[in-house]
């Protein structure tokens, strides 16, 4: 879809419960028009879960701060009310503004200590990119593709405001105060190697970013960690132990069934993990030639990404598991049924 026909989104706020709000931000992607930053009463100011993608007024986007203030001034709420910026996973749609949060109220950042897959972009672009055309040849993709892909994107805003540096890691055992009470965190790895999740076991309340979404999608980081499937299904078993009855996720509305997600996003996996094992055969192929047989649609520029990660770490996992075997030349990769 074209930029100049996406419907205009605007920051919105809204109260979910007494002391804890839904802040909804805009986000430049078909498909994915929004997420979502939470806001949690904390003494005399908030702590706030996520805080969005940095869109630059100055080239045709948005401007993303004049959003997030928009939605909280909805709900009678201002920036300068931070205390903490507590961050479910290092993308950027959900990190990308901290650092101008943190110059406007002076808040503590925090963030698990495993975030260099979302940060090393604004520290070292260089190495960012080159990791991200290794894994592309891997994958399969032409070089005419990725010489096209580098000359679009060398002018491209990054989506972070700038390079920040956490004041606390995210870790097992850590929990965040507030006025609904604490809150603790469960490391959550799979869908980004830094992903948490915030759990208020007095109320029941589960904080997921994006491991758990109403909507079920699945993402995951590629060349980051051994085996980002089996993080993810461990994390899906943690989570779904807390018995929590209200899940607030990163896109979407809060939703009360959360077992009923987790059943349906483990369904998910093996539906894709059968469908990666059934489009595999004796004959060696890429990543990218066995996508359109896996999710039964040719590639399109918004999908390419997106597909494409999420085979090569289907690959890897059931290379791991035995049911898959792979060969490479050169610098790309082609998998085959052993």
């Amino acid at each position: 879809m074209p930029a100049g026909t996406l419907k205009r989104e605007f920051g919105r706020g809204e109260r979910v419960l007494p002391g804890l709000w839904r802040l909804r931000l805009p986000l430049p992607w078909p498909g994915v028009p929004h997420c979502n930053a939470w806001a949690i009463r904390s003494g005399d100011g908030i702590v706030l879960v996520d805080c969005g993608m940095h869109l630059d007024p100055d080239k045709q986007q948005p401007g993303s701060l004049s959003q997030l203030e928009r939605a909280m001034a909805q709900v009678g709420l201002a920036l300068e009310q931070v205390r903490k910026l507590v961050i479910t996973h290092a993308h950027i749609d959900h990190w990308g503004e901290a650092a101008t949060v943190m110059q406007h109220s002076g808040c503590e950042l925090w963030m698990h200590p495993n975030h260099a897959h979302g940060t090393e972009a604004e520290r070292d672009g260089e190495t960012a990119l080159a990791h991200t055309i290794e894994i592309a040849r891997a994958g399969g993709v032409p070089e005419r593709t990725l010489v096209r892909y580098l000359e679009q994107i060398k002018d491209a805003p990054t989506g972070i405001a700038a390079a920040v540096t956490p004041d606390h890691d995210l870790v097992n055992g850590v929990t965040v105060d507030s006025d609904l009470g604490s809150w603790s965190v469960y490391e959550t790895p799979g869908h980004a190697p830094s992903g948490i999740c915030l759990f208020q076991a007095e109320r029941r309340i589960l904080i997921s970013g994006d491991h758990l979404l109403g909507r079920i999608s699945l993402y995951y980081d590629f060349g980051w960690t051994r085996d980002p499937i089996t993080e993810f299904l461990n994390s899906l078993e943690l989570v779904d132990a807390l018995d929590a009855r209200l899940c607030l996720s990163g896109h979407g509305k809060p939703f009360a069934d959360v077992r009923a997600h987790v059943v349906a996003t483990k369904a998910a996996v093996a539906d894709r993990l059968a469908a990666t094992r059934a489009a595999l055969d004796r004959r060696p192929r890429t990543a990218l030639e066995l996508v359109p047989t896996i999710y039964g649609e040719q590639l399109t520029p918004a999908t390419a990404n997106w597909r494409l990660t999420e085979a090569l770490c289907v690959l890897q996992h059931l290379a791991l598991e035995g049911l898959a075997a792979r060969e490479s030349d050169d610098s790309t990769e082609r998998w085959y049924q052993p």
